[in-house]
């Protein structure tokens, strides 16, 4: 009995654990893409100017740094932002990278989400659109929601 105990201890204690971590969100596409045709899980494209765009700081406090949002992200996608701030300076490969990437998706506002499905190709990842959103009032609910009809089309 008290074995039993303490594993279920042990048991609560690591899950509150991992839920307390904060999400993991990528910069590099390449490793996330590599991760992503590995778990078989879509990528989640956050274009974002993160110290500029006011949409943007509150889609991220009304959604992805929500427990909701957290409990979903885990399940279904990994993250990447792609950044575009003013002030915040970036390494060359990573602002080359986002410009690449943000022109290749076209995007013209911020945020922009874009739900994908990466593949490799001899060294070359491509991208199967799955469909875009971006700020959604109402909350977590309300945004996964949304994004959960683009996965599932």
């Amino acid at each position: 009995m008290m074995k039993k105990s303490i594993l279920l201890l042990l048991l609560v204690f690591s899950s509150v654990a991992i839920n307390a971590q904060d999400l993991k969100w990528y910069t590099d596409v390449k490793e996330a893409s590599a991760l992503s045709i590995k778990t078989k899980k879509p990528m989640m494209l956050f274009f974002t100017g993160s110290d500029w765009c006011g949409w943007c700081m509150r889609l991220q406090k009304e959604v992805f740094l929500q427990p909701a949002f957290t409990a979903w992200a885990k399940e279904n996608v990994i993250l990447v932002e792609l950044d575009y701030p003013r002030s915040k300076p970036l390494t060359p490969e990573i602002k080359k990278q986002n410009a690449e990437i943000g022109q290749m998706f076209a995007v013209r506002g911020y945020p922009t989400v874009w739900l994908v499905n990466p593949s490799n190709t001899n060294g070359q990842i491509a991208f199967e659109r799955l469909g875009s959103t971006g700020y959604v009032a109402g909350g977590p609910d309300k945004w996964i929601e949304g994004a959960n009809g683009i996965l599932k089309k």
